[in-house]
């Protein structure tokens, strides 16, 4: 086995898989990564922890994002609530890191914070969880006097109007010690320090107090039926025991979970807010630094939309026409496999590109050609294992490559969202069109781009909302890989 270096920690698997393939063999690329989609079947304890690493480092996007994250930290290091998070560890055993890590990602260390769904304070708490917490809300009764004009009839019989006054009750809040963070922090550590004792692990209490402890034992039932998951198991060991192929009930709880409130992926993020602050602690320049790496170039006070946002720069926007994509053919950029029986992908007639031009738009670079034959095998090897019997695999349908930016350029859609067809001038993106493929290879392939997406190899996004098109893209950090992903495609040519 042979390994490759990358910036982040990725896991690979490197096996002779193109020995003896013959003409009509699906491409099953030399270069591989383990666990991913129906490999989560087989997930060793050495590869948990390491997917759990990778999975940890990918919530930096979802933390730093959001341009509270900076001021947030400062907030939350700063000594009054950190005198109160390390009082709260002598007293329930739970870490102060662990606590602040908690404020840090629900309120950004906001007192006062409140959320459109009803928690409140810098512990974000739901009103029934407070009760159970001991905290109290108290409301009181006032009233106002309003005046209206109503019809009343005189002693004569006839109608007039009439100006009364009537009191009207309302209530108010008095007291909230949700509010109050000397309250608010000692309450959610001795609920988090209960929960620890009750599920067994400082994970689940974590996962339990976004999800509530009604989700968790729902979920923690369901895995303790599920196959080959050991008797006592962890929240990491869960979430990657399962998939469309397998534990199929248990995957489908998470994902209900995920689409509600991601709780599944709460205790993960928690975890890389406790390294980002102690980050902070020790090097704020570094901080700061990684902060910025997260700004949103469109507008720099607004939450990066997704990934690809972030990941593609002004510097790779090299293609502005037709002529930039002449003199980067065979180099930069390079044709697209058209071998759909063995790649898993087909790149429609008609769509990309016009006349004598058409071939330049069958382009894109070695990595982004790379993921999208590797995004096909995971797929299709997914599909197999699900064992669908009606259902046949659809080699996808590619509906965008490289694209020139004089054309790709648009302007902002009718929901004020930007379109994403000007990164494809980059080489780096591609789209995929959903609307041809079975039901069962969907939630095949929305698998794989999750899977592939938690580890930190791939972002993706709706090119247009409700259009049923993927615009995808690899990492920074997964190009070298995906690039040698592409070649293993061309030794699969060369050996026919």
């Amino acid at each position: 086995m042979r390994r490759l270096r990358f910036s982040l920690p990725f896991v690979l698997l490197a096996s002779p898989f193109l020995v003896g393939v013959s003409d009509t063999a699906s491409f099953e690329p030399e270069h591989r990564l383990a666990g991913i989609g129906a490999g989560r079947r087989d997930i060793s304890d050495e590869l948990l922890d390491r997917r759990t690493e990778l999975m940890i480092d990918t919530q930096s996007f979802a933390i730093l994002r959001d341009p509270r994250a900076l001021a947030g930290a400062e907030r939350v290091l700063g000594r009054n609530l950190q005198k109160l998070f390390v009082d709260a560890e002598r007293r329930t055993g739970i870490p102060a890191s662990l606590l602040s890590a908690i404020a840090y990602l629900e309120s950004w260390g906001d007192a006062k914070a409140q959320s459109p769904a009803g928690p409140r304070g810098i512990m974000q708490i739901a009103t029934g969880t407070a009760r159970v917490m001991g905290l109290k809300i108290s409301y009181a009764r006032r009233y106002r006097t309003a005046r209206e004009r109503v019809r009343v009839r005189t002693r004569g019989g006839k109608l007039a109007w009439k100006t009364v006054k009537r009191r009207i009750p309302y209530t108010v809040l008095v007291r909230d010690e949700r509010l109050i963070p000397e309250k608010a922090i000692p309450a959610a550590a001795r609920y988090l320090a209960r929960l620890e004792n009750e599920l067994g692990g400082r994970d689940w209490a974590v996962f339990a107090y976004h999800c509530g402890e009604g989700c968790v034992a729902e979920v923690r039932e369901l895995a303790a039926r599920a196959e080959g998951i050991p008797s006592r198991f962890s929240v990491a060991r869960v979430f990657f025991s399962a998939s469309p192929a397998h534990n199929r009930e248990l995957y489908k709880i998470l994902q209900a979970h995920m689409e509600r409130d991601w709780s599944p992926t709460y205790w993960f993020r928690v975890r890389r807010a406790e390294q980002l602050l102690a980050l902070y602690r020790e090097d704020r320049q570094a901080f700061r630094k990684l902060f910025e790496s997260y700004r949103y170039a469109g507008d720099r006070e607004a939450r990066a939309p997704h990934r690809l946002a972030v990941w593609i720069k002004a510097g790779d926007l090299l293609y502005q026409n037709c002529d930039d994509l002449r003199r980067a053919q065979g180099a930069r950029l390079v044709r697209a496999f058209d071998d759909p029986r063995s790649f898993g992908f087909r790149l429609p007639e008609g769509l990309l590109g016009r006349g004598d031009d058409r071939d330049l738009y069958l382009q894109a670079s070695p990595s982004a050609i790379g993921a999208l034959a590797y995004i096909a095998f995971e797929t299709r090897r997914l599909h197999q294992a699900m064992s669908l019997r009606q259902e046949r695999f659809v080699p996808l349908e590619v509906s965008a490559l490289v694209r020139p930016l004089d054309e790709a350029a648009a302007p902002p859609l009718s929901n004020g969202r930007r379109s994403e067809a000007g990164s494809h001038c980059s080489g780096q993106v591609f789209d995929i069109n959903l609307t041809s493929l079975p039901p069962g290879e969907r939630e095949a392939l929305q698998f794989v781009l999750n899977d592939m997406g938690w580890d930190g190899y791939l972002g993706f996004i709706e090119e247009v909302p409700g259009a049923h098109t993927l615009h995808i893209g690899a990492s920074p950090s997964s190009r070298d890989f995906f690039a040698q992903v592409y070649e293993d495609g061309l030794s699969l040519l060369a050996r026919r």
